[in-house]
């Protein structure tokens, strides 16, 4: 099972010319950024106030009652399926649907889920839903709580993702139902408890998952606009101008990064043998590799946010103004490294969990050349909407005269992200 801890396995093979990769990868990124700032001076992106309005009717069914309660239904019993097969299924993770449905189905699942659909996970949130229930038995108002401390922003999330994450990556036995049992057990009783305290706006920004799910819906044509709650069609660049800047925010996306470059470099023959040979042991060096990929990516973006302020001037909280341009870097990452984990484990996964005993996954949908060309220009076309992005915000933020030049250091930032995302795919 140790392919639901590496994304895709092995991936320093591709059939894929790194001449021809990182030429195009770098013409692309300084073509758009080129084309910017000459024929985009003025901000066009009004984030949730954008968006045009969609039919009634389907309005009436995306928020009636039956819907959501299908969907928190529907939520509920996966997650109470997966539980059951974790205390009472075979231990082989092969026989076991379970893993897949935690490490395919959920987590990579909610990126095909949420880019079209919008934040899918806080309707079919189980915890949210158990909530629910409580505070229905209880005669409580869900919303009801203290109010959650201004400085806490997205940090719960941040420190969840890096928690799923050691445990996909780094821990001994991922598949392990003693340790999945362990792990959702500690991250439920944390979230209900908050929840108690704090209402259920606590999963808004703390739930791990709903904040994965959110950040990626920020790319989805469905939205809501933010006067009237309208379910709306909008270019995905409104979503992602409309991006809260709360604390915690530049954390859980440098985590969704970081953690996806370690799954990268993690199966590269040099860092096996690191892994190996070291006498700290294997899950103590992944540790520090897991970390050290989190603290480089946040490392790199801070240096780029002190360079963009000293370049355009004073600019309030230069991590947090920029960061939504780094979801679409994220997203790529994620489709380029995880696209033949879903597309391949996920049927597995359903077809185990329909009783089919050990079945072999289906045959990939792309060769080794499609996969390739597909990964690349993820990364690529990631990196570009995330140029795109920071041009916009700069703009509007900068004066005339200094949005270009402020721009330099998040271009430079992005060609490095760019060289050390195609260097795990092909090197």
């Amino acid at each position: 099972m140790s392919v639901l801890a590496h994304g895709t396995g092995a991936q320093h093979d591709l059939p894929l010319s790194p001449f021809y990769a990182f030429a195009g990868a770098f013409a692309a990124l300084f073509v758009s950024f080129l084309a910017l700032g000459l024929l985009w001076s003025t901000s066009r992106f009004r984030g949730d106030l954008a968006g045009r309005p969609l039919p009634d009717a389907v309005q009436r069914a995306a928020d009636a009652r039956p819907t959501r309660i299908a969907a928190r239904a529907l939520g509920l019993a996966a997650a109470i399926l997966v539980v059951l097969y974790l205390l009472l299924g075979p231990a082989d993770p092969d026989r076991n649907p379970a893993p897949g449905a935690v490490y395919v189905l959920l987590w990579v699942g909610l990126v095909p889920a949420s880019l079209p659909l919008g934040p899918v996970w806080r309707l079919l949130n189980p915890l949210r839903t158990l909530h629910l229930l409580a505070c229905r038995a209880l005669g409580r108002d869900p919303d009801t709580g203290r109010p959650l401390p201004v400085r806490l922003g997205m940090w719960p999330a941040a420190a969840g993702l890096l928690a799923f994450t050691w445990l996909e990556l780094v821990a001994p036995d991922p598949a392990s139902p003693t340790a999945l049992l362990l792990f959702l057990a500690l991250y439920s009783a944390a979230h209900l408890t908050g929840a108690a305290r704090h209402g259920a706006h606590w999963f808004d920004h703390a739930d791990a998952f709903e904040v994965y799910s959110g950040l990626l819906a920020r790319l989805s044509p469905l939205g809501r606009r933010a006067a009237d709650r309208r379910l709306v069609l909008r270019s995905p660049f409104n979503g992602l101008d409309a991006t809260p800047q709360l604390p915690g925010l530049v954390a859980t996306i440098c985590v969704m990064l970081g953690s996806t470059a370690y799954d990268g470099f993690s199966d590269a023959p040099s860092w096996i043998t690191t892994v190996q040979t070291s006498p700290l042991g294997r899950t103590a060096v992944a540790t520090l590799g897991l970390l050290g990929a989190v603290a480089l990516v946040a490392t790199l973006y801070a240096l780029c946010a002190g360079a963009t302020r000293l370049l355009s001037g004073q600019l309030p909280n230069p991590l947090a103004a920029f960061a939504h341009s780094l979801v679409p870097i994220a997203l790529g990452y994620l489709v380029a490294h995880y696209f033949t984990l879903f597309v391949t484990e996920g049927p597995r996964t359903v077809m185990v969990a329909l009783g089919t005993d050990n079945p072999a996954p289906p045959d990939p949908l792309l060769g080794p050349g499609g996969v390739a060309t597909l990964q690349v220009l993820a990364i690529v076309l990631g990196h570009v909407l995330g140029v795109v992005a920071a041009h916009d915000r700069s703009v509007r933020l900068f004066p005339p005269g200094r949005a270009t030049a402020g721009q330099l250091p998040l271009l430079v930032l992005m060609i490095a992200y760019t060289i050390g995302g195609l260097s795990l795919l092909i090197a």
